[in-house]
């Protein structure tokens, strides 16, 4: 599961007033919900896109912090996509989920690599990657 920030002075639920709706918008009909962390998140076990086995996607609620998106994207095989005739449909998944991202997080994909390697350096730097 990764988790992704907004960008500063912007909140998800102002960004995306309505995440299910959003969600099955991008991905497909929402099947059930699934608990991480204490927040319930939408769970579309089978998406639109052929490429996609199962998608995992919310907001995240922290205690006096911002919320984040929380998303776990799960893929089929690349080579069992293909046999299947969908190689076509890489490209729509790819574009599919960069434009929820952008459109939850408002940071592009460069933006959004930057913000995670920070992140990485960041735990790197503290003893035992542990954050104080």
């Amino acid at each position: 599961m990764k988790e992704y920030k907004m960008r500063r002075g912007e909140y998800l639920e102002e960004r995306i007033p309505d995440m299910e709706a959003t969600v099955e918008e991008y991905f497909g009909d929402i099947s059930g919900t699934e608990e991480y962390k204490g927040s319930d998140l939408y769970v579309v076990e089978d998406p639109d896109n052929p490429v996609f086995e199962r998608i995992v996607a919310g907001a995240l609620s922290y205690s006096g912090k911002k919320d984040k998106l929380a998303v776990e994207f799960e893929e089929r095989p690349a080579a069992e996509v293909i046999a299947e005739g969908h190689a076509d449909a890489a490209e729509d998944a790819v574009s599919a989920k960069n434009d929820f991202l952008l459109e939850a997080t408002g940071r592009d994909a460069k933006s959004r690599r930057d913000s995670l390697k920070r992140t990485v350096e960041d735990d790197a730097d503290t003893p035992d990657g542990v954050s104080e």
